[in-house]
């Protein structure tokens, strides 16, 4: 979408916030539901309102509220901007606290108040932007509705918030309520506990993953895929603490910038330590073990590391916010010369990766730093680490854009956002170029003259945190998952205890060729059999009837609903090419 149709989207939303606002007034009253704020956003817009008295707001309402927003869209009213006195503006407003404190906060900035004007009958305090008449709407809805907080605020009064969404045809309303809806089934969630991949126990503590059985079988084939491709890439895999020294973070910065992620200190023997946010200094004290000559770099460390962060309560989200972790984590240690290379090589194997998942869709975002934010450093080791990875992704052919803010705290970083089966964006792989904690640490390598010479650290994370990858995944495929990583591949299905010694020898012998079988051995019927297969998302079915029995075959159906009857040995050669293909 270009940035004009962004603009215009905006202004529609914003304006059909104004309308919601008009119509509750018209039907309930100023004086019931009292204005207080609320802005368009990337998925519609909101307002907060204070019901007074006895009155209550609630979702039931929607209907009448959007009957009379479509009444005020219709009469097409002109929506106008005024500037007007700060004395003006706190008469037009009087008995609105909210807006009086929003005046004083426009008169210690030193700012004029502007108005818009819904007609002649509506007006609210607004720095705009609005489509110029209300008939610009052209298509809106009400979703959701909840409590919040004035400037959430826990001590502040708690309002009813009402959200919306609005959009400049019916045609892509509809779209986005079909995605709001498709997205509710996808949960993952709902289907974590359905599927019984992963659970959370009070007794254990909030945001730390109990892995149940299948979704350890999910996490184990992609964590086996990392390192068996990084192997290939001459990456060295090693395991590090959990705890390290507080020192070791003080010394790498993320005490002084990174605080209020990390857990606090704990006493060993008198010293203070910490658990890992994060495994870069850990995997810099294994490049240190010895000095390190220019004819071993780059040189490539690699980890499916644990690590914790503190996330407030209210942030975590099923595993997209957790507060234990798993990073499909690198540092590579390379020349100033090698970075470009390295940082393309990163790049082309997380393009692999997302193939290998299903996803094609991505776009690239390059953190840079924000005035406001803190960061390690000067501004020439910035500008050097900015140089070069601009220079990096510039060489790999692909489209970025720019975000300020979003650099790490030693580092510009370079950013995937990949889009789901719905169209959905989500962050997840990440590489950075470090000039900065190889200073910090002293880091050095003899070069061909036999100086001594600082490294550069790339910092690679291809999936990010694998369990926010696992969310995603279950979301993409609805939890039906490829062959190559569904927790049971093959469900096999006797039609009755006449076939039941058969089914067991077929079990067994899958079993020992690696795949992962279930045997259902209920005395349902197969139609009840096939329909539990189906809930629990298995990629085959394997019906076993009188038959089969007697040909030595199989008779296999996937999700499809396809069918066709394979030997042992055929079916043992297609699930291997199936899985080796990844499909």
């Amino acid at each position: 979408m270009s940035n004009n149709s962004n603009d215009q989207l905006l202004k529609i939303r914003h304006s059909a916030e104004h309308v919601l606002t008009q119509a509750m007034q018209e039907l309930y009253g100023a004086d019931k539901v009292v204005m207080a704020m609320g802005p368009a956003t990337d998925d519609g817009f909101y307002f907060d309102f204070e019901p007074r008295g006895d009155f209550k707001l609630s979702s039931e309402m929607f209907p009448k509220i959007e009957k009379q927003m479509k009444k005020i869209i219709q009469a097409n009213l002109p929506i106008t901007k005024e500037e007007i006195t700060l004395v003006e503006a706190e008469k037009l407003f009087a008995g609105n606290p909210y807006k009086q404190e929003w005046l004083e906060e426009i008169k210690g900035r030193g700012e004029k108040a502007t108005i818009y004007r819904t007609g002649d009958k509506f007006v609210d305090l607004c720095k705009g932007p609005h489509v110029e008449k209300t008939g610009e709407i052209k298509a809106f809805k009400l979703t959701s509705i909840a409590g919040a907080y004035w400037h959430g605020d826990e001590k502040k009064q708690m309002l009813t918030r009402v959200y919306g969404t609005a959009f400049a045809s019916q045609e892509e309303l509809d779209k986005y309520l079909w995605v709001i809806e498709e997205a509710k089934k996808r949960d993952h969630r709902k289907l974590g506990r359905e599927l019984e991949l992963f659970a959370f126990s009070d007794q254990v503590g909030q945001g730390l993953t109990l892995w149940l059985p299948n979704g350890a079988t999910i996490r184990r084939e992609i964590e086996k895929f990392m390192v068996e491709e990084q192997i290939k890439m001459g990456y060295n895999h090693v395991y590090s603490p959990h705890i390290g020294q507080k020192s070791l973070w003080e010394k790498s910065g993320h005490w002084d910038l990174y605080r209020e992620k990390m857990y606090s200190p704990m006493d060993v023997d008198g010293v203070e330590y910490l658990v890992k946010p994060m495994t870069c200094p850990m995997h810099i004290q294994s490049y240190e073990i010895h000095p390190r000559s220019y004819r071993e770099l780059p040189y490539k460390i690699a980890e499916v590391a644990s690590v914790y962060r503190y996330e407030q309560s209210g942030e975590l989200s099923g595993l997209l916010r957790v507060r234990s972790f798993t990073q499909d984590d690198a540092h590579i240690f390379c020349t100033p010369d090698q970075a470009t290379e390295q940082f393309l090589e990163v790049f082309h194997f997380i393009q692999k990766l997302y193939a290998a998942f299903g996803f094609t869709d991505y776009r690239v975002r390059l953190g840079i730093r924000s005035t406001k934010v803190k960061y390690l450093g000067n501004d020439e080791v910035w500008v050097k680490a900015e140089e070069k990875i601009v220079e990096a992704l510039k060489a790999s052919g692909s489209d970025y854009f720019i975000s300020e803010g979003d650099a790490a705290f030693y580092g510009p970083k370079a950013d995937f956002l990949i889009k789901d089966a719905l169209g959905r964006e989500w962050q997840c792989g990440t590489v950075q170029i470090d000039f900065m904690l190889p200073e910090r640490f002293g880091l050095k390598y003899i070069d061909s003259s036999n100086h001594e010479q600082t490294p550069v650290m790339v910092h690679r994370a291809p999936l990010g945190s694998l369990e926010r990858f696992v969310a995603i995944l279950i979301e993409h495929y609805t939890g039906a998952f490829p062959m190559w990583l569904a927790p049971t591949q093959l469900t096999i299905l006797p039609i009755s205890e006449n076939e039941l010694g058969y089914a067991q020898e077929i079990a067994q012998s899958l079993t020992q060729e690696g795949f992962r079988v279930n045997l259902d051995e209920t005395s349902n019927t197969l139609g009840k059999k096939m329909v539990r297969a189906r809930e629990w998302k298995v990629p085959y079915m394997a019906i076993l009837g009188k038959q089969e029995v007697e040909n030595k075959t199989l008779t296999l159906k996937n999700r499809a609903g396809e069918q066709i009857t394979l030997t042992l040995d055929e079916v043992i050669a297609k699930f291997k090419q199936e899985i080796l293909s990844r499909v």
